[in-house]
C-alpha cells in the first residue's frame, strides 16, 4: 500500500484512514506493507525510486495506492497490478485532477472513494470509469474509536463549558475547499462557538465530536465524507452540503440536515441541537454501513477480482 497522505507535526491526523484500512485488511489475513512518503513535489522522484526497489526486491500480489499522485509514483515505478483509491482533492484540483484522469488508463483497478468522484462537482470534472475495472472503495470509519460518550465527560476532557453552544468544523481551516468561512457565518448566526479540527489528533477527535452540539460539513466538495460518518457513529447531529456520500448517508436520519449551504435553513435545522442539553440522533446504525471492517472486505473482494477476473463471484 502506497500513500503520500502522511501525518506530520502540523497535521498528526493526516492519512489515519489509510492506516486503518491497512489494519482492517491485516485483520482479514492479508499481509500488508505500507509505504508512506511526505507530500511535496520534491518527494515524488525519491518515492518512485524507493517503490521500484521494493517491487523488484519483494513479490507483491498487488500494489494499492491512495491518492492520484501516489498512484503515479507507483505506476512509474512499474508496480503491477495496480489499484488506486482517489479521495477527492486529487480529482477536483485543476492540476492533480488532470493528472489523475490521465492515470486512469494505466490502472488495473480504478477505485474512487465514492460514486460522486465519477461525476462533475463544483464545476470540476469527475474521473472516467472503465467497465469491469472500476469499484467504489471507501476506507471506512473506525467504530471502535468513534462511539457515543457522555457529553459532560467529553466537555470536561476538552475543557469546554458544560453549558456552552458548540459547532465542530472537523477539518483544517486553511483548506479553501472545506469552506471554513461558511461555518463561521453559521456560528455567528446561532451565537455558537465554532471549534475546528486544526491540530486535533485522530485519537482525540471522537471526544471533540461528542463534546459538540453538532458537526458541520460546509465543503464545496468531498471525495467521500468520512467525518460525517464518524459523527453519526457518535450519534452526533450532522449538517452537510450535498457532497460525497452525504445525501445517501444523512437522508432519513432525523435531526440531520443535508442541502446546499443556506445560512437561514441551516440555522433553523441546528438551533434545536444548540438548545438541547445533550442532543443526539440515531446515527450509529447508519454509520455502520461504512465501518472499516466491511469496507476492507469490499476492498479484498475487489483485489480478488483483479487477480482472478474470470472467477465466479455468485
Amino acid at each position: 500500500m502506497v500513500t503520500n497522505i502522511t501525518p506530520d507535526d502540523a497535521a498528526p491526523w493526516r492519512g489515519r484512514f489509510v492506516r486503518e484500512q491497512a489494519d482492517a485488511l491485516r485483520e482479514e489475513g492479508i499481509d500488508v506493507e505500507l509505504f508512506s512518503f511526505p507530500a511535496g513535489s520534491w518527494q515524488y522522484l525519491p518515492a518512485v525510486v524507493a517503490i521500484r526497489r521494493r517491487v523488484r526486491r519483494e513479490s507483491f500480489d498487488l500494489v494499492h495506492a491512495h491518492f492520484g499522485l501516489a498512484g503515479w509514483c507507483a505506476s512509474l515505478a512499474g508496480a503491477r497490478p495496480l489499484a488506486v483509491t482517489f479521495h477527492g482533492t486529487d480529482v477536483r484540483h485543476p492540476v492533480s485532477g488532470f493528472l489523475s484522469r490521465r492515470l486512469v488508463g494505466r490502472l488495473d483497478l480504478i477505485a474512487p472513494a465514492s460514486r460522486a468522484l465519477l461525476a462533475p462537482e463544483g464545476g470540476r470534472p469527475g474521473l472516467p470509469s472503465r467497465l469491469g475495472s472500476t469499484a467504489i472503495l471507501p476506507t471506512g470509519a473506525n467504530l471502535e474509536r468513534f462511539r457515543p460518550r457522555p457529553r459532560a465527560e467529553a466537555r470536561q476532557r476538552t475543557g469546554l463549558d458544560s453549558d456552552g453552544r458548540y459547532l465542530l468544523f472537523p477539518a483544517a481551516r486553511s483548506r479553501p475547499v472545506k469552506r471554513y468561512d461558511r461555518a463561521v457565518e453559521l456560528a455567528r448566526m446561532l451565537d455558537a462557538e465554532l471549534l475546528s479540527g486544526d491540530g486535533i489528533d485522530t485519537e482525540q477527535m471522537p471526544v471533540w465530536m461528542n463534546a459538540a452540539n453538532a458537526v458541520v460539513v460546509t465543503s464545496d466538495n468531498e471525495g467521500f465524507g468520512l467525518a460525517a460518518v464518524e459523527a453519526l457513529a457518535c450519534d452526533v447531529p450532522v449538517a452537510s452540503t450535498p457532497v460525497g456520500i452525504a445525501p445517501f448517508l444523512l437522508g432519513g436520519v432525523a435531526g440531520c440536515h443535508v442541502g446546499e449551504f443556506d445560512p437561514g435553513q441551516w440555522a433553523n435545522a441546528l438551533r434545536p441541537h444548540l438548545e438541547a442539553p445533550d442532543p443526539r440522533v440515531r446515527g450509529r446504525d447508519r454509520a455502520a454501513w461504512f465501518a472499516a471492517r466491511p469496507m476492507a472486505q469490499r476492498v479484498l473482494e475487489a483485489y480478488r477480482e483483479v487477480l482472478d477476473p474470470g472467477r465466479d463471484l455468485s
